[in-house]
């Protein structure tokens, strides 16, 4: 999961960053309302933090320019303000959770893992796909009720096909998905490549009824066989 982290302050920053990655997410930051809003142009996201109070702009006015874009990423204003106006505001602007600081970690992380599950997954923390069956919270995977052990990339690149199973994938959004803003830097795409390889083998060996078809030039497109 690819989550964009807008705030200013450094010191919260890192610890946020730091507290996401040990949890598997991929996180790329924006310090401030420019930067921030280059990112949201560019890519999605499935989660943003947002701060309101940022020193060359106002993260309600983010809030207003994900509404007009019609963008689908989730949004979890965190603030150090706890008028109800506020509230209400973020809130009516598009926002699907606020939360005051200071907070605990580990409740925006739950908050996060909540906002995913109810609208990524329909509430579930469990995919289940013929004979493959992926634990969101715990990032584990049973294939016909046998522990299979994928590395961190091939899980995130299993997690959105299974995710968009029967249709068709594209590479760019693949990369950009699970590599976030560094698939930019790659001349080729052999990074994707080679996870999908893997990906494709493990599937193959433990019979996961899965199958990974390339639909030539364009992408992918996982099936049930």
């Amino acid at each position: 999961m690819k989550i964009l982290v807008i705030e200013d302050e450094p010191e919260l920053l890192r610890v946020i960053r730091q507290s996401l990655q040990k949890e598997h997410f991929l996180v790329e930051e924006a310090p401030d309302f420019e930067t921030a809003m280059r990112k949201i142009i560019a890519y999605d996201y499935d989660c943003i933090l947002l701060d309101i109070m940022l020193p060359d702009g106002n993260g309600m006015d983010i809030l207003k320019e994900l509404k007009t874009m019609r963008k689908a990423d989730n949004v979890i204003v965190i603030s150090a303000n706890d008028s109800l106006d506020d509230k209400v505001q973020g809130l009516n602007l598009g926002a699907d959770d606020y939360l005051t600081k200071p907070f605990h970690i580990a409740e925006l992380n739950a908050r996060i893992r909540s906002v995913l599950r109810r609208k990524a997954f329909s509430g579930k923390n469990i995919l289940e796909l013929g004979n493959v069956k992926l634990d969101l919270d715990e990032r584990t995977v049973t294939i016909r009720d046998t522990p299979v052990a994928f590395n961190r990339k091939e899980l995130d690149v299993l997690t959105y096909f299974m995710l968009n199973h029967n249709r068709l994938v594209l590479k760019t959004a693949l990369a950009e998905h699970v590599w976030g803003a560094y698939a930019d830097e790659a001349n080729d795409y052999e990074f994707l490549y080679s996870q999908i390889k893997n990906l494709r083998k493990k599937l193959n060996e433990h019979d996961s009824g899965l199958e990974i078809r390339a639909v030539y030039g364009i992408g992918y497109k996982m099936q049930v066989i």
